[in-house]
C-alpha cells in the first residue's frame, strides 16, 4: 500500500479542527454551568442564533441527531407519524430515533433528489378521523440534502408546504445541518426560514468548522420541551461555553467563505467527470460531490483505491462514492488531488 505523508480528507465536512482564531476564543470564554442555565457564552449563542433567524429561542446540543430527534419527541405523540423523504437523514442516519425517542412512525416520499413537493406533502397526510391511520403530527425537510448531492430547495416549495402545514395545523421541522451552504448560493436570509418553519436544526461542526455542536431553534414553548427532553436523553453540559464560543465565532466568520467549498467542489466534479471509471457525476450544487461508477468496480473497491492514492472518500450506495470539501481543504490540495488522480 502506498503511503502517502499527508492525507486528502474528502470524508465529510464534520472533519476539520478549530482554527488559531477559533481555538483562542475558545479558551478565552466565559463559562458557567449550562444545566442551571447560567453559562452566559452558552446563553449568548442561543440569544445569538435565535435573532439571526428571527425566532424565540435556541438550544444549544451535542449534535444534529440530538436536535432532530428533540424536535420530533417535542411536536409529535406516541402512534403519529412524521412525514419526510425517503433519503432524509432522521430517517436513514439517525438510529431509528424517530421510533425509539417519539414512538412515531414515518411516511416516505419518493422527492426530487430528496426534495418533496407541496402536493406529495398534501397527499401524505393522514385522513382525519381514520381509526386505521397514524395521525400526522410533523412534516420534516432536509436542505441541504445530503443523499441528493448537497441539492437545496427553492423556497418558494417550501412556502407552499409551509401552506399546506399551515391548512392542517402540523407543525414543520427543518433539518438544516447545511443550511448556510444554501444560503449563500442563493442569496436568501435566515430570518426568510425562520419566517417558514416552526422549528429549525443547524450544524455548526459541518460547514461552519466548529468542533462540536448543533442548534434547535423554535419559540420558547417549544424549546423549554426540548430542553427537559435534552436532559432526559443526557443531553445536559456544564461548562460549555468553551464550545458555544467556537459556534459565536463560525456565525462570525465562517457562513461567507462557504462560497470557497462550493467552488472546489465544482472542480472535484470535473475531475472525475474526465475519468473512465466514472459513469455519472451528480449535480454539483453546494459541496458535496457524488460520483456512480461504472459496471465492473464496487464503491467499496474504489474507496479503498482511493485511500492507496491517499485520498479518503466514502461509500455512499451501490456504486455510489461521496467526496465533501470544508474548511481545511484549500486550493493546494485540490492541485495535489488533481496531481494523484493523473497518476491512479
Amino acid at each position: 500500500m502506498n503511503v502517502f505523508e499527508m492525507k486528502i480528507d474528502l470524508r465529510s465536512d464534520t472533519i476539520t479542527r478549530p482554527t488559531q482564531e477559533m481555538q483562542e476564543a475558545m479558551w478565552s470564554a466565559e463559562v458557567g454551568d449550562d444545566v442551571f442555565g447560567d453559562d452566559p457564552t452558552v446563553n449568548a449563542l442561543q440569544e445569538k442564533a435565535a435573532r439571526l433567524f428571527g425566532m424565540e429561542d435556541a438550544l444549544f446540543c451535542p449534535s444534529g441527531t440530538m436536535t432532530n430527534q428533540l424536535a420530533i419527541r417535542v411536536h409529535t405523540r406516541p402512534g403519529s407519524d412524521v412525514i419526510c423523504d425517503k433519503h432524509s437523514h432522521i430517517y436513514l442516519y439517525e438510529g431509528g430515533g424517530i421510533m425509539l425517542n417519539a414512538f412515531s412512525s414515518v411516511k416516505l416520499l419518493d422527492g426530487d433528489r430528496g426534495r418533496i413537493s407541496a402536493q406529495q406533502v398534501s397527499e401524505a397526510i393522514s385522513p382525519e378521523n381514520d381509526v386505521h391511520s397514524t395521525v400526522t403530527r410533523l412534516i420534516s425537510l432536509e436542505n441541504t440534502m445530503n443523499k441528493g448531492g448537497g441539492c437545496y430547495y427553492d423556497l418558494k416549495e417550501i412556502e407552499a408546504i409551509r401552506d399546506v402545514c399551515r391548512e392542517r395545523n402540523i407543525p414543520l421541522h427543518l433539518d438544516g445541518a447545511r443550511l448556510f451552504n444554501a444560503l449563500v448560493e442563493t442569496g436568501e436570509t435566515p430570518v426568510q426560514y425562520g419566517q417558514v418553519f416552526d422549528s429549525i436544526s443547524i450544524c455548526l461542526s459541518k460547514g461552519l468548522g466548529c468542533p462540536v455542536g448543533s442548534l434547535l431553534l423554535g419559540t420558547h414553548e417549544m424549546v423549554r420541551e426540548a430542553r427537559r427532553f435534552r436532559k432526559v436523553m443526557g443531553g445536559g453540559w456544564r461548562q460549555a461555553g468553551f464550545l458555544a464560543a467556537a459556534g459565536i465565532y463560525a456565525l462570525d466568520h465562517n457562513i461567507d467563505r462557504l462560497k470557497e467549498d462550493h467552488s472546489r467542489a465544482r472542480a472535484i466534479g470535473q475531475l472525475f467527470a474526465a475519468r473512465p471509471e466514472v459513469a455519472e457525476i451528480f449535480p454539483v450544487d453546494t459541496n458535496i460531490v457524488i460520483i456512480r461508477l461504472n459496471d465492473g468496480i464496487t464503491e467499496k473497491e474504489y474507496v479503498s483505491r482511493l485511500a492507496e492514492a491517499g485520498i479518503l472518500a466514502v461509500t455512499f450506495g451501490k456504486g455510489l462514492v461521496r467526496f465533501v470539501t470544508h474548511l481545511d481543504f484549500t486550493d493546494d490540495q485540490l492541485e495535489m488531488l488533481s496531481g494523484r488522480l493523473n497518476n491512479f
